[in-house]
């Protein structure tokens, strides 16, 4: 057969002929030297738009002259049979393969690309020899390495030992390498794995098989993709073996076998259609794809297997034709209508049918194309279509790749890039050219849009969300920056371990296949929160604490409802969030019918709280009883709250219902607790709430103030069992029941309790008699104290006639006879004292600072201390006492619009958020709830009205500290 000079055509016009001139003066120079001038002129037409075009390869040419001369002079497939023969032969370590084997690789290159752009050679002829090159390559550097070892003691098998240069190790093929189809600057998919006892018998005593395979994989990697002053050879990607973020680089045999049996992924088996052994033990390596078969062709598949199947698919966003489909940029492997959308289209028809039918599992591209058509599972017409897209494609990913030698699929931006492409494609006009690109495009994505297209879209109105493989996909990238994540790489590697089972809740078989349904579903909900990144941090703390997912996923799947407001909750209620990912059950409770039912409704949850509690035998298990029921209704109030379904009067009036229940349950148990513990005792006891508690208007962060007030029959009694005195018994009785609402259990808190407002405070005993009680407010409590009164609440007595007694005595101590300029003078210098000690500052700031919620509650006790005196009808509410006759509207309209606000803020944070700094939708939520159109307007009101009411309460009491003015 004659030279390769004489079958070259000219692949296009020439775009650059100076380039073109420049790269002949050195080539022609060794012709005219070496005596092959004629053999140059004969191919110069053909060569010149090439060199013209493709800087990369004219490199090649100049470099080295005698490398053109042996293509151009040989026939190519006896060039392609020599080059393979000198790799096969190379001998010796890694030091001395280095360098030729890049020169090989320079000869490889240059003869694939002129045997393809001059027409001598079809695709598959290219992609072939550059596999048949890429197999050799590894041979040898496996070679070369275990030679080396060899060297150093530590391999003791046979050079040539028949089971390869270690015995028991192997390489699989991957990817196009696998399947021979290797793209022009392709990297190489390379897995390794061994078998451990094969291995450990080749090796010298005390050599550990699991660092030396590991070692030699990085070495054969190390040698191919170092680049030197000769270029490289392959970059080599080791990752695609089981989980390769947790796994070493060469997966022992029996596990990768088990890991892909309990938790191996669609796209792993559709990778293994193309896996073949590459190098090392063959045998082996074929042995580990046969027992690996009944996972890459599964004979039955049930729906949902079929389902997550047909998800490779259904994660790439398919456009109406021709929507956003362009040449300039374009990623003709991994974009829409690329390379990717082809091979999807055969894969996973492959994966469904190739099971049951042997035929259809070619790993070659086309062939199974054609496989697929013959057994009439894909029309002819589409046939034809995809498979000339697909040659053409891979034709114009060559000529990408030839520009620079670099591993991109992507036609570039730049119009002078793009032509040269074009002109290495046979087109002068680039406008022609990229008519011709974007409707190759165009029929791809369409052809591919109508397999599975009555299926359950997986992509996301925001571009296409691909999760398979061992590395991000561009694309998908581009979508979740689109989404408004910051870390769009960060987001894809957690999805991405997710779908490897790396949660409980994607372990199973069945969670990872609702995963892949639920994906899209979450990354669009979280993208339209306006807050992705804080409610993906959320929701990733919650999904990895539960133990199992199938159940909750396929909830969240069922009633989309329910999961948009689980990831609005992510974004808005970090406080709401950590409920969530501390105790997953509680989304339980959602479940219940009740769980929207109005606030002020009776739904008998309170009635069921008591009654679990009480059953419980053990004071610590009816402490556990009552925080999961108090944790469920905290989560529902909030819920309720954020989404504006409550106000802030049933919110508060809820939170206390809740805290009221709390109280009667644990202070029964702590009662029959500590008579457990020292005996009965003759007398009784009540509880009472102070504070928002007493006055039925708590938030999610209220603590609850209270005090206990204890009777005993014989002031000098003892209790039957220790010889307890009524202050010791009742005592502890207190104690332990600060301890049942305040300790932390395996099930969490309750309440802060706060026990200050007592007679004597911190100074007095912790349980107050009812003497005392009586006499410390009828001769010792200061206007303060009488202030706080004005919200006691008895909640839970042992005796219900004491409880009447408790609040008798409380009103009792209300109404005595006071001077009303006294308290107005106490009330305004407590008011003045907190100002300099407590100043609040900021619109934010909802308790003290002036007009602030503080000022509004010492207006309404200094209202109804009055109106005790007087013989008025009293109540604990703030709202109900600022509602009197007589009082300023300022204040009710300033109170209840920052208690609205606080509502929403305290059941959504911890701590003292700026609502300023959160997210837009959460500050239009807040404004919403509040009553308001705009964010902008609620900040307007609050600030008139909190300037309203302190003006109020400076009329009601006089000046009060001039420097206390809003910041």
């Amino acid at each position: 057969m004659s030279g390769l000079d004489g079958q070259l055509k000219p692949c296009g016009p020439v775009l650059d002929a100076e380039l073109a001139a420049r790269t002949r003066e050195p080539v022609e120079a060794a012709a005219r030297e070496g005596g092959w001038l004629e053999t140059l002129d004969t191919a110069w037409p053909a060569l010149e738009p090439v060199f013209a075009a493709a800087p990369y390869l004219a490199g090649l040419a100049r470099r080295g002259p005698e490398r053109l001369r042996a293509i151009l002079e040989t026939a190519p497939d006896d060039r392609l049979a020599a080059i393979l023969a000198q790799t096969g032969a190379l001998t010796g370590g890694a030091d001395e393969l280095r360098a030729p084997l890049r020169r090989l690789k320079a000869d490889l290159h240059l003869l694939t690309a002129l045997c393809d752009l001059g027409g001598a050679w079809d695709l598959d002829r290219v992609t072939g020899a550059l596999t048949a090159f890429a197999d050799a390559a590894s041979c040898a550097a496996l070679r070369a390495v275990a030679h080396d070892a060899r060297q150093r003691g530590k391999l003791i098998s046979a050079a040539e030992d028949p089971r390869g240069p270690v015995p028991g190790l192997f390489a699989l093929a991957m990817g196009k390498h696998g399947a021979g189809e290797l793209n022009y600057s392709s990297d190489i998919d390379i897995s390794f794995f061994h078998e451990p006892d094969l291995v450990e018998g080749a090796l010298a005593p005390g050599v550990e098989a699991q660092p030396f395979v590991d070692r030699l994989a990085q070495g054969v990697a190390a040698l191919l993709s170092e680049r030197t002053g000769d270029g490289y050879v392959f970059r080599v990607d080791l990752r695609l073996r089981p989980d390769p973020s947790s796994t070493p680089p060469v997966v022992p045999a029996p596990a990768a076998m088990a890991y892909y049996e309990s938790v191996g992924q669609n796209w792993e088996r559709a990778a293994f259609i193309k896996a073949r052994p590459v190098c090392g033990d063959l045998a082996a390596g074929q042995g580990f794809l046969t027992e690996l078969a009944p996972f890459i062709w599964r004979r039955s598949l049930d729906y949902h297997a079929i389902a997550d199947i047909h998800s490779i698919k259904r994660q790439i966003h398919a456009f109406k034709t021709g929507e956003g489909l362009h040449a300039a940029g374009a990623n003709l492997k991994l974009g829409r209508g690329g390379i990717r959308e082809i091979e999807f289209f055969v894969q996973t028809q492959q994966l469904i049918l190739g099971g049951r039918d042997p035929a259809l599992r070619a790993p070659r591209t086309l062939e199974a194309l054609a496989a697929l058509t013959g057994a009439g599972h894909v029309h002819e017409d589409t046939r034809a279509e995809l498979s000339a897209a697909y040659d053409r494609l891979r034709g114009l990913e060559h000529r990408i790749q030839m520009l620079a030698d670099e591993q991109t699929h992507t036609l570039p931006e730049a119009a002078e890039r793009r032509a040269a492409v074009a002109a290495l494609s046979g087109e002068a006009d680039l406008a022609v050219f990229d008519g011709g690109v974007e409707t190759l495009l165009q029929g791809v994505n369409r052809r591919y849009g109508e397999l599975f297209s009555d299926e359950e879209d997986l992509s996301s109105p925001w571009g296409s969300l691909v999760f398979t493989g061992v590395e991000n996909d561009p694309e998908t990238l581009k979508t979740l920056e689109r989404m408004g994540f910051s870390s769009p790489e960060g987001v894809a590697d957690t999805i991405r371990s997710w779908h490897h089972g790396r949660v409980g809740a994607t372990r199973t078989a069945r969670g990872r296949e609702l995963f892949t349904r639920l994906a899209p579903r979450l990354l669009t909900a979280l993208a339209e929160t306006g807050a992705p990144d804080a409610a993906f941090a959320r929701f990733s703390t919650f999904f990895a604490g539960l133990s199992a997912g199938a159940q909750i996923q396929s909830l969240f799947l069922a009633q989309p409802e329910l999961f948009a407001l689980i990831v609005r909750v992510m974004a808005f209620a970090p406080r709401l969030a950590r409920t969530l990912a501390r105790y997953p059950a509680a989304l339980d409770s959602m479940l219940d019918a009740r769980f929207l039912e109005p606030l002020d409704q009776d739904t008998g949850v309170l009635d069921e709280l008591v009654a679990e509690a009480v059953g419980e035998s053990d004071f610590e298990e009816a402490m556990n009883a009552v925080r999961r029921m108090h944790r469920d209704q905290i989560f529902r109030i909030g819920i309720q709250t954020l989404t504006g379904r409550a106000n802030a009067d049933s919110a508060g009036h809820a939170y206390a219902d809740l805290a009221d229940t709390s109280v009667r349950t644990l202070s029964a148990a702590a009662l029959r607790e500590v008579t457990r513990q020292g005996g009965a005792f003759a007398g009784r006891i009540a509880v009472v709430a102070l504070g928002k508690a007493g006055s039925r208007e708590m938030t999610a962060g209220s603590d609850v103030d209270m005090m206990t007030v204890y009777e005993a029959d014989d002031p000098a009694g003892m209790s039957e069992g220790k010889g307890w005195s009524a202050d010791t018994f009742y005592g502890r009785f207190t104690q332990r029941l600060i301890a049942a609402l305040s300790a932390h259990t395996a099930e969490g808190a309750l309440y802060e309790v706060d026990m200050r407002l007592r007679p004597s405070g911190r100074a007095g005993p912790v349980s107050v008699s009812f003497r005392a009680l009586e006499d410390y407010y009828a001769g010792e409590a200061e206007t303060w104290e009488f202030l706080a009164l004005t919200r006691a609440r008895v909640v839970w007595s042992s005796d219900p006639a004491f409880a009447e007694r408790v609040a008798g005595a409380i009103q009792t101590a209300l109404r005595l006879p006071r001077d009303p300029d006294q308290v107005t003078r106490d009330v305004r210098d407590m008011r003045a004292l907190m100002d300099r000690e407590r100043p609040g500052g900021g619109l934010w700031e909802l308790k003290l600072a002036p007009g602030g919620q503080v000022d509004c509650e010492f207006a309404a006790q200094h209202s109804q201390l009055l109106a005790a005196a007087r013989g008025e009808s009293l109540t604990v509410s703030t709202v109900e006492a600022l509602g009197a006759p007589g009082v300023d509207p300022a204040f009710g309209q300033a109170w209840g619009l920052q208690q609205s606000i606080s509502q929403v803020i305290r059941c959504a944070f911890e701590g003292d958020p700026d609502p300023e700094a959160e997210p837009a939708e959460f500050r239009e939520r807040l404004a919403g709830v509040a009553g308001f159109d705009s964010f902008d307007a609620l900040k307007s009101e609050l600030a008139a009205r909190r300037a309203a009411a302190r003006a109020a309460l400076e009329d009601l009491l006089g000046p009060l500290n001039p420097s206390a003015t809003e910041s």
